[in-house]
């Protein structure tokens, strides 16, 4: 970090590039005061704020040495100082800490230079927009929203019937760090609603609801190296378990019916790793469909002998995986165990706060008291799932923390939101790590924020509509991977064949059959049966849908090798499975803004068909390279755009001429 010191303000530079350019009548800085208003609904918020003051802090006062300096601001000479950057690093690396003097501040603006052909990502998991320039995007978890489009219908019946419709900006893991293309990334290290503002060519304005502790900043000469400084810094995943490789984890939500129609998948040729049984703690109906019942123990009456099914399962190498979340039913036989022990969050009169969760009442665990933490890890995850033989489970619902709750920590439950699906993952790595179980124990979680990927091992893109649709639907599944996979989250899946639907809204085969493509070219596969499964069509349901889904669970498990490959290469770079085309071809622009395309791994691109009743598919392949089209063997210059045709089974992927592994890749047709 160098600060260069102007006649009427300074420049601070990051490896030469121009981070803050501040000047007495163009500052870099801004704070004030503002009055929030938050109404959560089911996970849905609806948030604006009344701004009090936003005063532009012109005059900046600097001292000290080469090795660090504080930067003391003030709204004009001669007034009080009301804040001060202290700043420290090397060259590549710096950090620039915030301390206000005036304890009213409680709103921070930050300028921070830009040039007008620059492309920014990550931003945590974006599913509408990949690349994040000319855009606003607040950052604060929640419900993603039912067709993130207001211009649709759908996403209109969903905000007047349960105030759910979502907008592109909505995610279940929103994280304050960004990627520029002037290869160097920026943090923002606040739990505090936050903001990212990329709509100005001159500059990028961040937005804090509090004063942040600080902003780090690294610059690297490559983007593989700042993806590699970005996993070490915000922590690694462990390999993928061994049982995985096996095939696809087949999810399916029909009691002791379950076996019976997994055996029948099995029989049609597909390759199974898992089952997954979110329903194995029983089921509750409720207008929005089939919902689980939230005490976190298997269900005998559901499931019979399940301790059996699952030893019986594992001897043919089949897993079986569950579900669990961070809240419990009242009437649960969990609840009471965990009220007496005062383990929930408490309301305004320091009673157990319950939260309707959509027509049934629970306690949210408070993860901010120990103990709280401690029981939940070995009573609920590490006695009542890990100890009964379950290899793995959604962990779902991270978003979830009420904002008017009071915790045993004291903290503001506002400032506390964010946090808490770090706090949520880190609770299922603890229970794991218990039992030695690290690396072979495969949990997943949509919900993240900053530092969840020290704990989740997998994420998952969440809640997409079961159709083609651009904000809600397939494609965004894309988006999802590539923007978590620059800030050291390797590994991402989805639900095969999408999962909401509502108004009428179903699958078609077509739906499924692309999805199920897709899903062979991801870390994981797994399939599910949706929020209302008797409303929509199943893979075991179509003769046609098996048939392919069976032949690309070969495909998958065809391309173990190489996939074993990358994950190596993540465990010891942190470099994600899935993969922007620039971080193998930095010198081609166009590669910048591709977000419907993908490279898994240095080696492989795909370009999955994403709209309906498609025969020809159109991708674009970087330059610097030459292209094997896998299904003909065609080979493609770089650079250009190529169109091939996309019967099913045959989705668009071109491996690199030349790769180690073109081998392998030349079977893929021969399936």
């Amino acid at each position: 970090m160098q600060i260069q010191t102007q006649p009427n303000g300074f420049d601070l530079l990051l490896d030469g590039r121009l981070i803050l350019r501040h000047r007495s009548d163009v500052p870099c800085l801004f704070v004030g005061h503002g009055e929030a208003r938050m109404d959560m609904y089911r996970g849905n918020f609806d948030i604006e704020d009344y701004v009090v003051e936003r005063t532009p802090l012109a005059h900046a006062e600097i001292t000290g040495t080469d090795d660090g300096c504080d930067i003391a601001f003030a709204s004009a000479p001669g007034q009080p100082v009301r804040l001060t950057l202290s700043i420290s690093g090397d060259e590549r690396n710096g950090v620039v800490f915030f301390n206000a003097q005036d304890l009213s501040i409680n709103r921070v603006w930050l300028r921070v230079q830009a040039e007008a052909d620059e492309h920014v990502w990550g931003g945590g998991e974006q599913m509408s927009y990949f690349d994040m320039r000319g855009r606003r995007f607040p950052l604060w978890t929640s419900e993603p929203g039912v067709g993130r489009d207001k211009s649709t219908e759908i996403t209109f019946k969903a905000d007047v019937t349960g105030k759910s419709g979502g907008d592109y900006w909505n995610t279940n893991y929103p994280q304050p760090t960004y990627v520029s293309s002037r290869r160097y990334a920026l943090h923002v290290e606040t739990t505090a609603y936050s903001a990212f503002d990329f709509r100005r060519e001159g500059f990028h304005e961040i937005e804090v609801w509090a004063v942040p502790e600080r902003i780090e900043l690294a610059s690297r000469p490559t983007f593989l190296a700042l993806v590699e400084t970005l996993s070490e810094r915000f922590g690694r995943q462990p390999p993928l378990p061994e049982w995985v490789y096996g095939g696809a984890i087949i999810g399916l939500k029909d009691g002791a019916r379950s076996y019976e129609r997994l055996d029948a998948i099995v029989a049609a040729g597909t390759k199974v790793s898992g089952l997954w049984c979110e329903d194995w703690v029983g089921l509750r109906n409720t207008s929005f469909g089939a919902r689980l019942f939230w005490d976190w123990k298997a269900n005998e009456d559901r499931y019979p002998g399940l301790r059996q099914r699952i030893a019986e399962m594992a001897e043919r190498g089949i897993r079986f995986l569950g579900y669990v979340n961070p809240y419990l039913a009242v009437d649960g036989s969990l609840f009471p165990e965990a009220d007496a022990a005062g383990y929930f969050a408490k309301d305004e009169a320091g009673k157990t706060a319950l939260v309707d969760f959509g027509e049934f009442d629970c306690g949210v665990v408070d993860f901010t008291n120990p103990d709280a933490v401690e029981w939940f890890a070995e009573r609920v995850i590490g006695q009542n799932m890990l100890d009964f033989g379950l290899s793995g489970w959604m962990a779902d619902f991270g978003e979830y923390l009420p904002i008017d709750v009071h915790l045993a920590n004291g903290v503001d439950a506002k400032l506390m939101h964010n946090a808490w699906p770090t706090l949520w993952a880190e609770v299922n790595a603890r229970a794991v790590e218990s039992r030695g179980k690290t690396g072979e124990i495969l949990f997943f979680m949509r919900a993240g924020f900053t530092g969840v990927q020290k704990y989740c091992p997998l994420l998952w893109a969440g809640d997409q509509s079961v159709d083609f649709t651009r904000h809600d639907g397939l494609v965004t599944v894309i988006s999802g991977a590539l923007s978590s996979g620059l800030l050291g989250n390797a590994y991402h899946h989805s639900d095969i064949g999408g999962y909401t639907s509502l108004f009428g809204n179903v699958r078609t085969a077509e739906l499924i059959i692309r999805w199920a493509e897709m899903g062979a070219f991801t870390p994981v596969m797994r399939t599910h049966e949706g929020n209302r499964p008797r409303d929509n069509l199943q893979i075991d349901q179509d003769p046609e849908v098996l048939r392919h889904f069976a032949r690309m669970t070969q495909v998958y498990v065809h391309l173990v090798p190489y996939l074993k490959s990358l994950v190596a290469e993540a465990s010891a770079r942190g470099l994600p499975v899935q993969r922007p085309l620039f971080l193998h071809f930095e010198d081609d622009a166009r590669a910048y803004t591709i977000q419907d395309a993908y490279l898994y791994g240095p080696d492989l691109l795909v370009a999955p068909v994403w709209q309906a009743g498609r025969t020809e598919w159109t991708t674009y392949l970087p330059k610097g390279a030459d292209w094997v089209h896998v299904w003909s063997g065609r080979t493609f210059a770089g650079g250009e755009e190529v169109t091939v045709a996309v019967p099913y089974g045959q989705p668009p992927v071109f491996h690199r001429a030349g790769s180690a592994f073109s081998e392998l890749f030349a079977g893929l047709k021969d399936l």
